[in-house]
């Protein structure tokens, strides 16, 4: 497989993208733990200027019709930068797309433009792998529905202007829905905002949303297709994670080669030593794996060469195998630092902070492996173990 001269090209463009709006922003974000309004702006407006809005979206809802493989093309360069810089470009919650026109209007396509932002709801105090045991319900209240519940972890809930929240309808796990929230709605209220390990360019706040009375046009879908449409999120965000996490592999790659090439001991630059060259191998060997399997899945997702069930668990797949390639790629970078890898002005130690995460949101490395397990066990090993044909002419 080789990228085509468009592809090759989208990708330059979203590196250089990188490097001169969102790397020159790293210092900042990490001595403030985010951006001043200022900034913000003016990186929202590069953001438009360089056409990396809504990637994800068609360009009839304002977005830029990329399919998921280019997504993953320009997240995986994103991904390079440190403090969740890469979440300054919005990429609407890929559900929306299946919105009513009226919904579109009202969200989707303002949302694409920049002009409103989205929110993913749907971690609790009681519930995380398992979305059947969120308490969030909505009950009907006459012509309205009445939302009640408290959300966790809701990252970007700072800067977005609604939500996307899974509840279940009457409080049954079979009939569960997707409601779109403004966040300016009565009874809506932020619980408190909690500080995390990694430094991330925007917060994750707790909701509280307390009899918010919602119409039957701010359900996205209908009742019991709530899980459905939430596996569709979860997809979309293993794979971008899967992303993402390479890139910061590679750059943690490229930081470690330069600084042994540079960094003498004994009368010779590091990178001589056979124990600093063999970690330097092994990280460009995983990455080189990882990539692969990064690519692989996204190319046969962007045709059409999977069913959406074999591309859950591949999905799964990528987020596993990618995050944990780069806590591994990442713990060597910081020890081929040294000392140096141990301070916050270093890139490689923010990103150690920052790739922990990956491993836990979004599903955690054991969900990711119950669900190849659970593949496994209903379909056999070939969506992991074979290889797409060529269709017939």
């Amino acid at each position: 497989m080789q990228l085509s001269r468009a592809d090759h090209d989208l990708q330059r463009r979203a590196q250089a993208f990188t490097d001169q709006v969102l790397l020159p922003l790293e210092d900042e974000c990490e001595e403030r733990g985010g951006l001043s309004s200022a900034s913000h702006a003016r990186a929202k407006q590069a953001v438009l200027d360089w056409g990396f809005n809504a990637i994800n979206h068609s360009k009839e809802d304002g977005g830029q019709g990329y399919d998921v493989f280019q997504v993953m093309l320009i997240e995986e360069q994103w991904g390079r930068a440190t403090g969740a810089l890469w979440d300054v470009p919005w990429r609407p919650s890929i559900p929306l797309g299946r919105a009513t026109e009226e919904q579109k209007q009202r969200y989707l396509r303002p949302a694409c433009r920049g002009e409103r932002r989205d929110a993913y709801a749907i971690t609790e105090e009681g519930a995380g792998s398992d979305p059947t045991m969120v308490a969030t319900t909505a009950v009907r209240d006459g012509d309205h529905w009445a939302l009640s519940g408290e959300k966790w972890h809701v990252t970007s809930g700072d800067v977005a202007d609604f939500f996307l929240v899974h509840a279940l309808v009457e409080g049954d796990p079979a009939r569960p829905a997707i409601f779109l929230v403004d966040k300016e709605a009565s009874g809506v209220r932020l619980v408190r905002t909690p500080r995390y390990m990694h430094t991330f360019v925007f917060e994750h706040p707790t909701f509280a949303f307390e009899g918010v009375r919602l119409t039957d046009g701010q359900m996205l879908g209908r009742v019991g297709e709530g899980l459905e449409l939430t596996k569709e999120w979860f997809v979309e965000e293993r794979l971008m994670i899967g992303a993402r996490t390479i890139g910061a592999s590679a750059r943690a790659l490229e930081l470690s080669l330069d600084f042994a090439k540079g960094r003498k001991q004994f009368g010779s630059p590091i990178v001589q030593f056979q124990a600093i060259e063999f970690m330097l191998a092994d990280m460009a060997a995983e990455i080189m794996a990882a990539k692969s399997l990064l690519y692989r899945t996204c190319w046969q997702a962007a045709r059409g060469r999977t069913t959406r069930k074999e591309l859950h668990a591949m999905a799964s797949t990528v987020k596993l195998v990618c995050s944990e390639t780069a806590g591994r790629v990442i713990d060597r970078a910081v020890q081929i630092h040294g000392g140096r890898g141990y301070m916050r002005e270093q890139p490689v130690e923010r990103l150690y902070r920052e790739l922990r995460v990956d491993r836990i949101w979004e599903g955690t490395s054991e969900i990711q492996r119950a669900v190849i397990g659970n593949e496994l066990r209903k379909r056999g090993p070939d969506a992991f173990t074979g290889w797409p044909v060529e269709s017939s002419p």
